[in-house]
């Protein structure tokens, strides 16, 4: 069975406000002095609230951290109170042509976190599906739960 693209999801619940927990994500810039997993995010360009950056962040295995790196396009959506969004295209990488949605929603503790990875990537013989399996269970997800860990600390600690 094939597939037009790989769609998973990663999610955490934090005891913040989600204005709180947006306005710490929101800012890329600040990642790599946020997130200790993250080396660096350089804005390459600004255009009608759009940034493009180069990323790059460790993916431990064992004592050792392994360096991805991709290019994203980013703009980031606070129209509607109850679902904040931030939203990542990602341009360049293995995981060229991946969309990213954090949703941060209101929730009975504060927040509920949700990040939505949507990802592509044919292979001859292997087909749509490989590639996208792949980068999300050995990259994606480590990075993505380290991220989100870390913002929920983040958070907490702000709303104490």
């Amino acid at each position: 069975m094939t597939h037009d693209h790989v769609k998973t999801e990663i999610a955490i619940d934090v005891a913040a406000v989600p204005r709180v927990v947006f306005d710490l994500a929101q800012d890329i810039e600040r990642w790599p002095e946020l997130l200790p997993h993250y080396r660096y995010v350089t804005v390459q360009s600004l255009k009608d609230g759009r940034i493009l950056a180069r990323m790059s962040a460790r993916r431990p295995v064992g004592p050792v951290g392994v360096p991805v790196a991709w290019r994203s396009e980013y703009r980031s959506d606070d129209a509607d109170p109850s679902d904040l969004r931030l939203h990542f295209l990602h341009r360049a990488g293995v995981t060229r042509g991946m969309r990213v949605t954090w949703r941060i929603r209101p929730s009975s503790g504060g927040s509920r976190v949700t990040i939505e990875h949507d990802f592509v990537r044919p292979l001859p013989l292997l087909g749509p599906d490989f590639i996208p399996q792949v980068v999300d269970r050995l990259f994606v997800r480590p990075i993505a739960g380290r991220t989100l860990a870390t913002f929920k600390q983040l958070a907490e600690a702000q709303e104490q």
